[in-house]
């Protein structure tokens, strides 16, 4: 009887899938019943050749051989995992299998790991794709009933290998040119480098801010204060200490009165959902962590225990048709949340296209919690935290806005203005998920202003000075790395191409946590507390690289086309946008190679030792004789 053959990305996620399907029966890295063999890779089982194993002229470091610019760079199995390799090529070209399920990660890596697998297997039997956003057994079912020809996600491919050939061609011929210059290691790529930037650009404007003294004249009128205002800037810095004392000599007990009143009903929406920069960003503010701890607890989270949604998403929306879902999701929730899903504030029909958008979906929607009812002691305290924030999320987004009345008052006395504000909450709505954190930060402890009329009168009673210093920026963290890299090339001017980029960034999602992680790992950076720092060796790479791969810019551009490409139905217009990007990735890295060499020379690295680095060869056994290269689909 034929069978099908499910690759998994992960042991966990293809026994979860047997496990739903009955495929009971076990065998060497595989589970299976009549009907399927479930097996799964370990992540990457192969992988694009080292150049070594690409050109044997390649193999020690060799400025003469650059740039290196091979027409196809073959796959290899990596030797770390090679066993389980053979183990799904064998399933793969066994005769019982009629066909196969792609069951990776729903997203371009994983497309990339089967497709890759796939060829190298030099496998030609159909594929069909299994697509979900959630591990629950009922999301398993369903995406089975859902599958589709894997040749609809031709273009995820495309885009997956076109990224994958690009940062081999630019990330080894610019780290081999520069290393061979500098007489260094240096790891040169295209996410990477640019994300250093962005924070060698942040200590060097550290180092070079020169604080300036300025004074705060502050005039108490009985039941409020109020701030001197410049009366040119609008500023309520005094930058003169003659000045700020003028002024209290001026002022104090003498009359005063309110020449601008202005109170301001103001509403607030709630939060939108999560997409994983955004969890990550707000997991480093309020919980400490860094971002790859983010993914790693969110990971666990979706796949362990099956709580969360897929969480390597750039969605912060949901599609309509989950609306009944989030509904029995909210009402499942565990306790603490009972209370606040029962409350009569609840709108459990909530349809604001702030959060259900069907235009706004890509490969996968927010992340929130789901249906499965969480036994929160089960958890770690960093998943038990990570969850409580998707949670309150999604529960807020149900809510009613919140509303404050804003108010701002200018008050004269003997021609100087003072400025109060105030805001006093009028409906708290959502924010009633967040009592603990606002109580936290002392945001209920500022008394409101008093109701005040143009024209009322007061009494200056009390005149106070407080010497203050211009702050530097802060160094960068991990949340404020991640919101740069998301929102690359936001701040430039050009408004055309600013336009252009506002769905792009320094790489995705599912790469920013490993990027910063990278940049430690090689050298360039360093944790200090908190911050993220840039080292010396950072600097001098930046220093002496061009603009064209330090910049935010270029890169943004890049992974726009790509998620533009992944997008494309037209199989011709998408072979044209491969073609095109590429030829353009084999110029810039012909570019980069003359760059080395026309470089700075005034920039010296520490020297490492042994030089080991400029002969790397090919690990045995790794090249295989043959690679299929007919695509599959």
């Amino acid at each position: 009887m034929a069978r099908k053959l499910i690759v998994a990305e992960k042991p966990s996620v293809g026994r979860d899938i047997a496990r739903v399907l009955g495929a009971k029966g076990r065998g060497e890295g595989c589970l299976f019943n009549e009907e399927y063999v479930v097996t799964w890779a370990v992540g990457h089982l192969v992988s694009l050749s080292e150049p070594g194993e690409t050109n044997p002229q390649w193999v020690k470091w060799n400025m003469g051989q650059l740039p290196m610019l091979p027409d196809n760079i073959p796959l290899k199995v990596l030797p770390g995992t090679k066993d389980q390799f053979y183990i799904i090529k064998n399933w793969m070209l066994n005769p019982e299998i009629a066909s196969l399920i792609c069951a990776t990660d729903a997203a371009r890596e994983g497309e990339l790991i089967f497709r890759y697998i796939y060829k190298m297997a030099g496998c030609r039997k159909p594929v069909e794709r299994l697509w979900i956003s959630s591990m629950t057994d009922a999301a398993i079912k369903q995406g089975f009933e859902t599958l589709k020809p894997s040749y609809y996600y031709d273009a995820l491919y495309e885009s997956a290998r076109c990224r994958s050939e690009a940062d081999w061609l630019v990330g080894m011929n610019a780290s081999r040119a520069f290393s061979l210059v500098y007489d260094a290691h240096l790891s040169i790529g295209r996410v990477q480098t640019p994300t250093l930037n962005l924070i060698v650009k942040r200590d060097r404007e550290i180092e070079s801010f020169v604080p300036q003294d300025y004074w705060e004249v502050k005039a108490g009128f009985g039941d409020y204060e109020g701030l001197w205002m410049d009366p040119a800037t609008k500023q309520t810095r005094c930058m003169s200490a003659e000045l700020a004392q003028d002024i209290k000599k001026a002022v104090t007990g003498k009359p005063a009165k309110v020449t601008e009143s202005v109170r301001e009903r103001k509403k607030v929406p709630p939060p939108q959902l999560y997409d994983l920069t955004s969890l990550q960003r707000d997991a480093n503010k309020k919980l400490g962590l860094s971002a790859d701890k983010t993914l790693k607890v969110a990971q666990a989270l979706y796949e362990t225990h099956k709580l969360l949604t897929y969480p390597r998403t750039d969605s912060r929306y949901l599609p309509d048709d989950m609306k009944p879902k989030i509904a029995a999701t909210l009402k499942r929730l565990p306790e603490p949340y009972k209370g606040f899903v029962e409350a009569p504030e609840m709108n459990m029909g909530m349809q604001s296209k702030r959060f259900y958008d069907n235009g706004k979906i890509s490969d996968h929607h927010a992340i929130v919690p789901t249906e499965k009812v969480a036994d929160l002691d089960k958890l770690s305290p960093d998943e038990r935290r990570v969850y409580d924030m998707v949670a309150r999320r999604l529960i807020a987004a149900h809510y009613p806005l919140y509303e404050y009345e804003s108010a701002k008052v200018v008050t004269v006395s003997e021609g100087h203005s003072f400025k109060s504000t105030g805001a006093m909450p009028v409906v708290e709505g959502w924010k009633a998920l967040y009592r603990d954190d606002r109580a936290e930060k002392g945001e209920d402890k500022e008394p409101p202003l008093p109701v005040l009329n143009v024209g009322d009168e007061r009494t200056v009673q009390k005149v106070s000075i407080k010497a203050c210093k211009t702050k530097p920026p802060v160094p960068h963290t991990d949340a404020s790395i991640l919101n740069l890299m998301e929102n690359a090339g936001r701040d430039i001017e050009d408004e055309v191409l600013r336009e252009q980029m506002k769905s792009s960034g320094l790489g995705t999602p599912a790469t920013r946590a490993a990027i910063i992680e990278r940049l430690i790992q090689v050298g360039y950076a360093r944790r200090k507390g908190k911050s993220i720092v840039s080292t010396e060796k950072g600097r001098q790479l930046i220093d002496v690289v061009p603009e064209q791969i330090s910049s935010a810019v270029t890169t943004g551009k890049w992974e726009k086309f790509l998620s533009d490409m992944a997008g494309q139905k037209d199989e011709a217009e998408r072979d044209r946008k491969s073609q095109r990007f590429m030829s353009g990735i084999r110029k810039f890295s012909i570019f980069l190679v003359d760059a080395a060499k026309n470089g700075r020379r005034d920039v010296v690295f520490e020297k490492e030792p042994a030089g080991a680095w400029k002969k790397k060869a090919p690990a045995r056994g790794s090249r295989k004789k043959s690679v299929n290269e007919n695509r599959p689909r």
